[in-house]
């Protein structure tokens, strides 16, 4: 019998513990077993990786990531009261599991794992898009993560692998498929977790591409895809007035029409605009 059947059900860990999700943690706990087993499968062989997870909860994830045999798991949880029932799986796989007590957006993770590193989380809602966000902008690239197998609200997945054309392309689009393959692994209904959210969640996987896909210095591509679409409606002329004043010279240079709008730009076209601003 592995060590992943000996230890007690999610649903008796949570009332041994007293683990009521909290609603200001952004915590909804996945039970089903089969289901963090799935998200784990979904991040490829981890068998010798060390994984980032963060936002572990009662463990249910943290579970699969061993049982499907990843090398190292280092989990990060800001909830003190999770830290008994994720110390109970440290138990079962003896050297396997290291859990810090910390806040994510304010650790530094890197000391902790040795690559191959991937990460793998059911990140709390209210810190998903911004930890994605630091994870695809490190300071050189490509990153010390292979990959990013990341639970979110289904409305933030589809934003995350939008094409462009589409009503959901954007800023996270840009910023994700530049440097990275993102592709939405599964999808789950709101009655998998506990408590159940007002939304469906999907898991998008993005593997990291050895370098971005197009050439642009990544501060000013933010810069022009920030400006652009923060009215997105406009045309480009007009959404990026005050970037340059001759703005519309350096669009035309870029090979786009000041008549576009950012949702119509393809990545390629941003960043040649970002070669254009900045030269």
């Amino acid at each position: 019998m592995s060590a992943i059947d000996t230890l007690p059900p999610l649903r008796e860990v949570i009332a041994t513990h007293g683990l009521t999700a909290k609603k200001a943690l952004g915590q909804n706990f996945l039970l089903d077993l089969n289901l963090t087993a799935r998200i784990a499968r979904a991040a490829g062989d981890l068998t010798g990786c060390d994984v980032l997870e963060v936002g572990p909860g009662p463990g249910g994830l943290t579970r699969g990531l061993l049982a499907e045999g990843a090398r190292r798991v280092v989990a990060i949880e800001k909830d003190a009261r999770c830290l008994p029932a994720l110390a109970q799986i440290a138990e079962a796989y003896p050297g396997r599991l290291e859990v810090l007590n910390a806040d994510a957006l304010a650790l530094d993770w890197t000391a902790h794992l040795a690559p191959p590193i991937k990460v793998v989380a059911n990140l709390p809602y209210n810190v998903g898009t911004e930890l994605l966000v630091r994870w695809l902008t490190p300071p050189s690239w490509p990153p010390l993560w292979q990959s990013l197998t990341l639970m979110f609200q289904r409305e933030v997945a589809e934003r995350i692998v939008a094409p462009p054309g589409s009503k959901a392309y954007g800023r996270l689009a840009i910023l994700a498929q530049w440097r990275a393959e993102a592709r939405i692994a599964l999808t789950l209904p709101p009655e998998a977790f506990t408590p159940a959210p007002k939304v469906r969640s999907a898991v998008v996987h993005l593997t990291a591409l050895p370098a971005p896909r197009f050439p642009a210095d990544p501060a000013v591509l933010e810069r022009v895809v920030a400006k652009a679409f923060n009215q997105r409606r406009k045309m480009l002329r007009a959404a990026l007035k005050g970037l340059a004043p001759d703005i519309e010279d350096r669009i035309l240079a870029a090979g786009l029409s000041p008549t576009e709008r950012a949702e119509q730009v393809p990545i390629e076209g941003f960043c040649a605009l970002a070669r254009a601003v900045a030269a």
